[in-house]
């Protein structure tokens, strides 16, 4: 039978990557757009992972439109009586 070889996955070898580690040496934040984002959180709030509990109380900046746009569309989702 043969030994299957495993090899350790460091991620795309991208600028972008390269960037993120910039930033992280010069403070704990990144800036990204929301679309790159926003599918990834929603497959694993979708998927129930377990991770996403590690962040459940760290802050995040978003722009006072798209709070706003959150808050009425809370607002608006609501069952009526």
């Amino acid at each position: 039978m043969a030994r299957s070889q495993l090899r350790v996955y460091y991620g795309p070898q991208s600028d972008a990557c390269a960037s993120i580690s910039e930033a992280k040496e010069s403070k704990d934040t990144v800036s990204v757009p929301l679309g790159e984002i926003l599918p990834l959180l929603a497959d694993a709030v979708r998927n129930e992972r377990t991770w996403l509990g590690d962040f459940e109380n760290d802050e995040v900046t978003i722009s006072t439109d798209l709070y706003e746009v959150i808050l009425a569309y809370q607002h608006y989702r609501r069952p009526s009586a």
